[in-house]
This record gives structure tokens, sequence and C-alpha cells, in this order.
């Protein structure tokens, strides 16, 4: 299933490191502008990382998770990135298996992939 714009590309929901410029860099091989939005129905956790590179590249050995609550006052901020099949291809191996992408409708009314706990 893909979640396009019509231009091809796929939008990604991020509220974590994904929006670091080294792990942009690291992932997609440059930087990734996006636009500001967020996710109802849904809290911040935060998950210790084993994977040693990703817990490198982002500097951190916890990092933030989604945890869905179906409350709509619940909101997680974040921004909604534009990638290529590729680079979302790259963003699920960044996402370590801890996470699982999903397919949500964010408060703008963009429909967007997003990394949620498993």
């Amino acid at each position: 299933m893909r979640v396009s714009d019509g231009s091809g590309t796929e939008s990604l929901f991020t509220y974590g490191t994904l929006q670091l410029p080294d792990v942009q860099l690291d992932t997609f091989g440059h930087r990734v502008d996006g636009d500001d939005d967020a996710l109802a129905g849904y809290r911040l956790d935060w998950t210790d990382i084993s994977d040693a590179h990703v817990a490198a590249l982002s500097g951190l050995d916890r990092h933030p998770i989604l945890r869905r609550t179906d409350d709509p006052r619940d909101r997680v901020f974040g921004r909604v990135l534009r990638l290529t099949p590729d680079e979302l291809d790259a963003a699920d191996e960044y996402d370590v298996s801890l996470y699982r992408r999903a397919s949500v409708v964010l408060v703008s009314g963009i429909r967007a992939w997003v990394y949620v706990a498993t």
C-alpha cells in the first residue's frame, strides 16, 4: 500500500529522530524539509534502542515511540516529510523492529505513514 500525494512521493509523519539532520543525511543521503503537522489519538512514550548504529547516529539510546490512545485530545506534534518510495524504504531500515509503519490521517487531513509501537 502506498500513501502518495499523486506526485509519486510518499508522506511520512516524523515526530522523533528522523527529523535530525545527521539521521536524514545517513538515511536519505540529503536533508529533507517538511511541514508542521500533528497526529491526534496518540501519545509519545520512550523506548530503549539496542541497535548500536541507530543509537550512535541519533546520539540517543532512548527514542520516542507512538502509542495509540484513541483519545482525540491526545496529540503528537511533528513534521510531514515527502519521500520517494526508495527513501521510505530507507526509513524502514532505520526504524528498528520496535516500530511498525502504519497509515494515519493527520490533523491537517493529510494521509501519511507513521512509525508506531509494534
